[in-house]
């Protein structure tokens, strides 16, 4: 029996992210070699190092390395600034975290086809980079694609500015709309209304309103991404994954390894719905 042809889209949210891990990990025990890897801010990550065809134990290996310390490093003069501030953390110990997880170095040196999502600062535009998008140094656009704001600042590519791509998209269907496949598979790990317990963590008070404000966008953003899939005639069928529910941790590193088995287990399951 064939393997039918999958295009996988991998949402944001940090840490929650592993989970993609888990799923691919299931994806390759079924046989299943996506014919498209697609990603925004963390998942950006996940898909380009699973894109790589680095395994995705190697990849969780490094991610369960990680440390709040690593990615997390106050910008002081930002926030001397106050409100006046662009960004209250610094974006070198990101591009480091992330050089750390992603072997590949240049978008030609992936083993699959791999499309990467980030948003024009001016414009509010989504840009694709990677396969059917533009080209750029690998490591920028991943810098781009998880450059959530308030915590980090834009990155500058090809002279123009680019924030986090789900900010536009929190998981991107559209990359996903002509490409010639059976059947998508869409894994939302980013802010959701199905969110339950008490926040893993809780920001400062003026960047929790912030990350709350943006989280509920995003949110609706996912629910709207999905309805507006379901809806065009002649779209490939639509498996829809949501391993994870906690909230408030998009930094917590510490249940890489809970998230990857969460996104494991529901990829499993999700397998029974393929056509």
């Amino acid at each position: 029996m064939t393997s039918p042809r999958v295009a996988v889209v991998l949402g944001g949210g940090g840490a929650k992210t592993a989970a993609h891990l888990g799923a691919a990990r299931a994806l390759a025990e079924a046989g299943i070699a996506p014919v498209r890897w697609i990603g925004t801010s963390m998942g950006a990550v996940m898909a380009v190092a699973l894109a790589s065809g680095d395994t995705p134990d190697a990849i969780l290996d490094r991610m369960v390395r990680l440390r709040r310390p690593d990615v997390l490093v106050p910008d002081r003069i930002g926030l001397l600034r106050g409100i006046w501030s662009r960004h209250v953390l610094k974006a070198g110990p990101l591009r480091a975290t992330i050089a750390s997880v992603v072997a590949a170095r240049r978008f030609a040196d992936l083993r699959a086809p791999c499309t990467v999502t980030a948003v024009d600062v001016v414009t509010g535009d989504e840009t694709a980079f990677g396969t059917d998008g533009a080209d750029a140094p690998l490591l920028d656009v991943l810098a781009a694609s998880c450059a959530l704001p308030p915590y980090f600042p834009p990155v500058t590519i090809n002279g123009r500015r680019y924030f986090d791509g789900g900010t536009r998209g929190q998981v991107p269907l559209r990359q996903a709309e002509r490409i010639d496949c059976d059947v998508v598979v869409a894994i939302h790990t980013g802010p959701g209304f199905d969110e339950t317990g008490t926040p893993v963590e809780v920001p400062p008070p003026l960047i929790a309103l912030t990350d709350t404000a943006i989280g509920w966008l995003m949110a609706d953003s996912a629910a709207l991404m999905r309805e507006r899939w379901t809806a065009r005639p002649g779209a490939p069928p639509l498996v829809w994954i949501r391993p994870v529910h906690d909230r408030g941790a998009t930094f917590a590193l510490d249940r890489a390894a809970r998230y990857a088995e969460a996104g494991y287990r529901a990829m499993q399951q999700a397998l029974t719905e393929l056509p």
